[in-house]
């Protein structure tokens, strides 16, 4: 069974800066578009950021500006980089992707287990 390996959370001030990864753990048929959302404290999980297979990313305004997504095709890898960070960045931060794992040609939502990202004042 595939899954998506994150790594990079933790904690930082206000301002700093983290920079999340996201890799399948296994070599897969493809991989379409890849992504981040985050669940705050108490709140519902939201997207953060998209990035297609064409490179095309999308991201919600409220990290515009201050979140960089890419993607690296030759390691089915996902990162998001995350600068001038604010409390109200704090969440567990998922990513996705859509995966050709089983049956080339047949894709799926896979997710990855959450990473923390907590942002201290």
């Amino acid at each position: 069974q595939v899954q998506l390996v994150e790594s990079g959370g933790g904690l930082v001030q206000a301002g700093g800066s983290l920079r999340l990864s996201c890799a399948a753990s296994r070599s897969i048929f493809g991989i379409g578009t890849m992504g981040w959302y985050r669940q705050p404290p108490g709140k519902q999980r939201e997207l953060v950021a998209t990035v297609d297979s064409g490179g095309s990313t999308n991201y919600a305004d409220s990290v515009k500006g201050r979140f960089t997504i890419s993607r690296d095709n030759a390691k089915n890898t996902v990162y998001l980089q995350m600068n001038s960070l604010k409390p109200e960045d704090t969440a567990v931060y998922y990513c996705t992707a859509k995966m050709s794992a089983v049956l080339p040609g047949r894709y799926f939502d896979y997710w990855g287990q959450g990473t923390q990202v907590t942002v201290s004042s």
